[in-house]
């Protein structure tokens, strides 16, 4: 049996901390702020993070360098057989069609997945890959057992403030300037590759509900399963842990029965909607 290396970037969520006991790699996404370059949990700490974003820095994302990629990739097939590498969404950063023309030089032992996946959905995907490597799948195998079940995912976010969708350009001034002035709580979607609106909520409580209720109807009408056992269901949040324990506990109340994991925001997403955002998704389980 070949022995597997699997790698992702840090838009999974997935702590350097975590990747260690996980026995996976993580890339550390760069960040510009300011003029200066950082690295997701290297030197940047979600706590670092939202006090540039807090002082007003001037934030940008982008992809590893070349370089990065394929210094880690040569360094682990000295000790590996095959490589599955689970970018960020296609759809959301080039980074995923870079690796995936970087690979072409290796033979087939690197497998890129065009995951269309981010966050805590992608995180679902890179803890997939490790069990199915577990269970003797090939690296190709792996890459297409996950693209077969890409779309397979929902999260719905609230927004707790729309200045820093409107910073992004994701909403304009005047429509800012109104969802502020009426204490407009939105409810975006991810779905796939594309960060949508959902729906307007006048308060935290209608958000929370509204996100609730969308979770139910994908696995009612998507997954075929109302109770929500074959599917994860994950609470995430920017900044506010405390609010996402107690989402935690209504989404359980919601789901009888089910485990529900609480994980940050991945940074990458958090700069489009800042602090104080709460967020539900699910994933259908595979194995």
């Amino acid at each position: 049996m070949s022995t597997i290396a699997v790698v992702t970037d840090s838009n999974s969520g997935i702590t350097q901390k975590q990747a260690e006991k996980l026995g996976i790699t993580v890339l550390a996404m760069p960040f510009y702020i300011s003029g200066n370059t950082y690295y997701e949990d290297i030197d940047l700490t979600q706590e670092q993070f939202y006090e540039k974003l807090a002082e007003g820095g001037d934030i940008s994302t982008s992809m590893p360098a070349v370089g990065d990629v394929t210094d880690l990739w040569n360094k682990l097939l000295q000790d590996h057989d095959e490589i599955v590498h689970i970018p960020m969404s296609s759809g959301l950063s080039s980074s995923c069609e870079t690796a995936m023309m970087l690979a072409q030089d290796y033979d087939g032992r690197v497998q890129v997945v065009n995951n269309q996946r981010i966050s805590v959905t992608q995180r679902r995907s890179v803890l997939d890959a490790s069990a199915l490597a577990a269970k003797g799948k090939s690296a190709a195998q792996i890459r297409e057992i996950l693209e077969q079940e890409k779309l397979e995912s929902s999260i719905y976010i609230m927004v707790d403030t729309l200045k820093y969708l409107k910073k992004g350009g994701r909403i304009t001034p005047a429509a800012a300037a109104l969802g502020t002035l009426l204490r407009l709580k939105p409810v975006l979607q991810i779905q796939g590759e594309k960060l949508d609106a959902f729906a307007k909520a006048r308060t935290v409580k209608q958000a929370k509900s509204m996100m609730i209720e969308a979770m139910r109807n994908d696995c009612k009408n998507r997954f075929g399963d109302e109770s929500g056992k074959n599917v994860y269901i994950d609470v995430a949040y920017t900044h506010d842990l405390k609010a996402a324990r107690q989402f935690e506990q209504e989404v359980k109340e919601a789901f009888p029965g089910q485990q529900c994991a609480v994980n940050p925001l991945s940074l990458s997403v958090s700069c489009h909607i800042g602090p104080g955002a709460l967020a539900v998704a699910c994933s259908r389980k595979i194995l």
